[in-house]
C-alpha cells in the first residue's frame, strides 16, 4: 500500500490517446476553414492530424493517496486524489481501476483529462482499453483550445479513429448567457460522429439556437474539424445593394485542388449590371508563393460617366514572393485595369494609383542590395499617364566594411535608376520638372565615428564622398538632347551630443542640447537635371539632424550650415514620460535650391519642434509644429489626442500644413479627425468617427453605429458615407450590419443609400 506523495512507476502499460478530446477539439466553425480563415495553401492537408502516442517504453507516473494491487487478477486500484501522468497526458480522477489482463482502465469521480493539444475534458466516468484506442465516457464536457465548450451525454470511440456523442450542445459562450443561465447560441445535435481520418464532422438532426429561439434546423450537416486548414466548398455568402450596380448576392466556392494551391470562384450578380465574375488563385511551390486574382464583367447597361460606358470593364493581379537562398529573395506585384475606376466602382479595391513592380532583394548582414523595376499609373481625373514614369531598372547596393577604419564605420552606397515617360511634366518652375526620360548612378563613402568624452559628451564626426552622373532628355526648359551632366560633393562635419541627468522624487530628467556642424559645396546645375525622388519635403523636427533632408538623391542639400536642438526627456516614477523637443538650422554659407513652402529658404530656417506627454496609460498628448524664424507665425502644426475616461475611449486629430507648390502641396491642408466609442453597458457600445477638411469645408468619411460584443458573439451596424468621387466611381452612403458568431464564421451585408 502506497502513501500519500509516494510514485508507483508501472512499466509495460504503453498508453495511446483516448481521442474523446480529440474528436471534437476543434469543433464546429462551419464555414470557416476555407480560404478565407486558411493562410496561403500549405504542402500538407493537415495541421497535427493525430495526437501521437507517447513513444514505447514511457513510463507511467500515478501519485495518490492509496493504491492497492491484486497480483492474481492483475487489477490495481488508485483511489483519493489521483494523479496520472503519461508523455504530455495528465489525468486526475478519485478513483482509477486499471485491469492489466484485459489493458483496460476506468476512470471515476471528476474526471479530468488535459491532452497534449490543451483541450481539457471532464466527465463523471470514463473507461479506455486496447491501449485507448476504444473507450466511452459519460456526461462530459470537453474545453478546447479555442475556447470552445463541447457537451455530450455520452461519447464513444472505435478503432482509434471514429468518435460517436450522443445528445450534443457546443458553443463558444461563456459569460454571454441569457437569464436562464443558457448561452447566447448554441448548435445542438442528436448525434455527432468525428471520422479523424477523414477530418470529417458529421452532424444529425443539428439545430441552432439563438437567444433561446431555434434559428434553423438540418436533418444532417458535415464540415472539416480544424486539423484541415483548406477543403472545398461554399464559404459565406455576400449581400450588399448600391445605387451603382443595384441589388447584389454572392456566393464565393473554394475549390481545394491540392495541398498547395487551390481557387475561389466569388460570381457576384447584380440586378443592373448582371454577373460580375471574380476567382482567386493562390499556389505555393517549394521555394514561395504566388496568387492571381482576376475580376470582369459584361456590363448590361452603358448609362454611366465614363470610363464606364464601355459593355466590357476587368481587373487582374497578381503577387509573388520566392527565396532564392536564405540571403536571396525575388518577386513581384502587377495590376493592370481596363479603366481607372472599375475596381472602385465594383468594390474591389479603393487604390487611386498602381505601382506594378519586379524586384530583387538580397541581405548579407551588414550589406544590402535591390534591382527593381517599377511602372507608375495614375487612376484619378486628373491624373496625366502620359507624364507618369516606369523605372527599369531602380538600383541600390550597401556595402558595410567588417573591420574599423580610422576608429569608425566606412560603408559604401549605389544608388541608381533609368526614368522613362512619354511627356514631360513641369510641377514647379524651379524644383519639379520632369524630363521624358533621365539616368542617374550615385556613389557615396560615409564614414562615422562614436566618441564618448570623459565629460560625457557623445562626439561623432563624419565625412562623406558622393559623386552623380545623370543623363537626361527633354527636360523641360532645355533644348539639350542625352546631355550628359556629374556632380562632386564632399561633405564633412561633427555632431555634438551632452546629456544632463537628473534624478528625484519627480523621476528622472535627461536634458540633451545637440549642435551639428556640416559643411559641403554648393548644391548646382539643378536646372540641368530632372527631379524625379525629391519632389517632397516635410521640414520638421524628425530630419533636422540629417545630412540631407531631402527625400531622394537628385536633389542635394549644399553649403555650410550648423544645426542646433534641445532634447528633453522626462521620465515620471508611476511610468508616464513627457518629451521635448525643439531646433533651428542656420545655413553659414553656399546655395542649395530650397525654395517658398521649405521652411529652409533663408539663412535662418523656421523653427521645428516635437512635444509628446502621456501622464498614464489612459492619456496621451501629442504635438509638433513648424514656426517662421521672425514672425514666430505657425507654418505647419499637428496634435493629437487619444484617451481614455471610464466607458469612454477616443482620439481627436488636428493637421495644419502651409501651401508649397514646389513640393506637391498647392493648396494649404487643414483637416481634423477622430474617432470615439462609448459602452452604455459592459456590451453595448456607440462608435462613430469621422474626417473633415477646413480648408475645402467639406466632410471625407463619416461612420457612426451600435455595437454588442461578448465572447462569443460580435455583432455591428452602422452607416457610413464617403464623399470622394471620381467620375463614375461616385460618392457612397451606406448602411452595414456585420455578425461574428466566434469559431463558426462571420458575414456582412450591406445597402447603399
Amino acid at each position: 500500500m502506497r502513501r500519500i506523495g509516494q510514485k508507483l512507476r508501472l512499466t509495460g502499460i504503453v498508453l495511446a490517446r483516448f481521442g474523446v478530446a480529440a474528436a471534437l477539439a476543434t469543433a464546429i466553425p462551419f464555414a470557416a476553414n476555407t480560404a478565407q480563415s486558411a493562410p496561403v495553401a500549405q504542402p500538407t492537408k493537415k495541421v497535427a492530424p493525430k495526437l501521437k502516442t507517447p513513444p514505447k517504453g514511457t513510463r507511467l507516473n500515478v501519485v495518490t493517496d492509496k493504491l492497492s494491487y491484486d497480483a492474481k487478477t492483475q487489477v490495481a486500484v488508485a483511489t483519493g486524489k489521483v494523479v496520472i501522468t503519461y508523455g504530455n497526458y495528465v489525468l486526475v480522477a478519485t478513483k482509477v481501476v486499471y485491469d492489466r489482463k484485459n489493458d483496460r482502465m476506468r476512470a471515476t469521480g471528476k474526471v479530468h483529462l488535459r491532452e497534449p493539444g490543451g483541450n481539457i475534458l471532464t466527465a463523471d466516468i470514463a473507461q479506455l482499453q486496447n491501449r485507448f484506442r476504444d473507450g466511452f465516457a459519460r456526461h462530459l464536457r470537453l474545453l478546447l483550445t479555442n475556447d470552445a465548450t463541447l457537451t455530450a451525454d455520452y461519447a464513444r470511440r472505435t478503432d482509434g479513429n471514429l468518435t460517436v456523442y450522443q445528445r450534443v450542445t457546443y458553443t463558444r459562450c461563456k459569460t454571454c448567457l441569457l437569464p436562464d443561465g443558457s448561452p447566447l447560441w448554441q448548435i445542438r445535435s442528436l448525434k455527432v460522429t468525428h471520422n479523424e481520418e477523414e477530418g470529417i464532422i458529421y452532424h444529425e438532426d443539428a439545430t441552432f439556437q439563438f437567444l433561446g429561439a431555434s434559428i434553423f434546423w438540418l436533418p444532417k450537416l458535415s464540415h472539416p474539424d480544424p486539423t484541415v486548414k483548406r477543403r472545398t466548398g461554399f464559404l459565406i455568402p455576400e449581400f450588399n445593394y448600391s445605387s451603382t450596380y443595384g441589388f447584389g448576392v454572392g456566393t464565393p466556392y473554394f475549390i481545394n485542388l491540392a495541398p498547395n494551391y487551390d481557387v475561389t470562384l466569388r460570381p457576384f450578380l447584380t440586378t443592373k449590371q448582371g454577373l460580375l465574375a471574380r476567382a482567386t488563385w493562390r499556389q505555393r511551390l517549394a521555394k514561395g508563393e504566388y496568387d492571381l486574382d482576376v475580376a470582369g464583367i459584361y456590363q448590361l447597361s452603358k448609362k454611366v460617366p465614363p470610363p464606364g460606358d464601355t459593355r466590357f470593364r476587368g481587373y487582374a493581379r497578381s503577387i509573388g514572393k520566392f527565396e532564392i537562398n536564405k540571403r536571396w529573395n525575388w518577386g513581384w506585384d502587377a495590376t493592370v485595369v481596363s479603366d481607372d475606376t472599375f475596381a472602385r466602382r465594383y468594390d474591389i479595391n479603393n487604390r487611386d494609383d498602381i505601382i506594378s513592380q519586379v524586384y530583387l532583394t538580397g541581405v548579407n548582414d551588414r550589406n544590402f542590395f535591390s534591382a527593381e523595376l517599377l511602372h507608375f499609373r495614375g487612376l484619378l481625373a486628373t491624373d496625366n499617364n502620359r507624364t507618369f514614369p516606369y523605372a527599369a531598372p531602380y538600383l541600390r547596393y550597401n556595402v558595410t566594411l567588417d573591420r574599423p577604419i580610422f576608429g569608425g564605420q566606412l560603408d559604401f552606397y549605389t544608388n541608381m535608376y533609368s526614368v522613362r515617360r512619354r511627356d514631360p511634366l513641369t510641377l514647379s518652375p524651379t524644383t519639379a520638372n520632369q524630363a521624358t526620360d533621365q539616368t542617374r548612378a550615385t556613389f557615396e563613402a560615409n564614414w562615422t565615428r562614436r566618441i564618448v568624452t570623459s565629460a560625457g559628451a557623445v562626439v561623432t564626426p563624419f565625412a562623406k564622398l558622393r559623386s552623380d552622373v545623370f543623363v537626361t532628355d527633354n527636360l523641360p526648359g532645355t533644348t539639350a538632347k542625352d546631355k550628359v551632366t556629374t556632380r562632386f560633393l564632399p561633405t564633412a562635419g561633427f555632431d555634438v551630443r551632452w546629456p544632463f541627468v537628473a534624478s528625484g522624487s519627480y523621476g528622472q530628467q535627461v536634458l540633451t542640447p545637440v549642435v551639428q556642424f556640416l559643411t559641403s559645396p554648393s548644391e548646382n546645375k539643378t536646372d540641368q537635371l530632372s527631379n524625379e525622388d525629391s519632389v517632397s519635403l516635410n521640414f520638421d523636427y524628425s530630419n533636422l539632424f540629417l545630412q540631407n533632408r531631402f527625400t531622394g538623391q537628385d536633389r542635394f542639400e549644399g553649403g555650410t550650415r550648423v544645426n542646433v536642438g534641445v532634447m528633453s526627456n522626462w521620465l515620471f516614477n508611476d511610468g508616464g514620460f513627457l518629451r521635448f523637443s525643439a531646433g533651428q538650422a542656420i545655413h553659414l554659407a553656399g546655395r542649395n535650391s530650397y525654395t517658398f513652402g521649405s521652411g529652409l529658404g533663408g539663412n535662418y530656417s523656421d523653427f521645428v519642434m516635437a512635444m509628446a506627454y502621456q501622464p498614464n496609460e489612459n492619456l496621451q498628448l501629442s504635438y509638433q509644429a513648424r514656426f517662421d524664424d521672425r514672425s514666430f507665425k505657425v507654418k505647419t502644426q499637428e496634435a493629437g489626442v487619444r484617451g481614455r475616461y471610464g466607458p469612454l475611449s477616443g482620439s481627436i486629430n488636428y493637421l495644419n500644413v502651409a501651401a508649397a507648390p514646389a513640393y506637391g502641396r498647392p493648396l494649404r491642408q487643414e483637416q481634423i479627425w477622430g474617432d470615439a466609442e462609448y459602452f452604455m453597458t459592459d456590451r453595448w457600445a456607440i462608435f462613430g468617427s469621422a474626417r473633415y477638411d477646413l480648408n475645402l469645408d467639406r466632410s471625407f468619411q463619416n461612420t457612426v453605429g451600435v455595437a454588442y460584443y461578448c465572447d462569443c458573439f460580435d455583432f455591428k451596424v452602422y452607416y457610413k458615407e464617403s464623399n470622394a468621387s471620381d467620375r463614375d466611381a461616385n460618392a457612397s452612403r451606406s448602411v452595414m450590419l456585420s455578425i461574428d458568431f466566434k469559431t463558426l464564421g462571420s458575414g456582412k451585408v450591406g445597402a447603399g443609400l
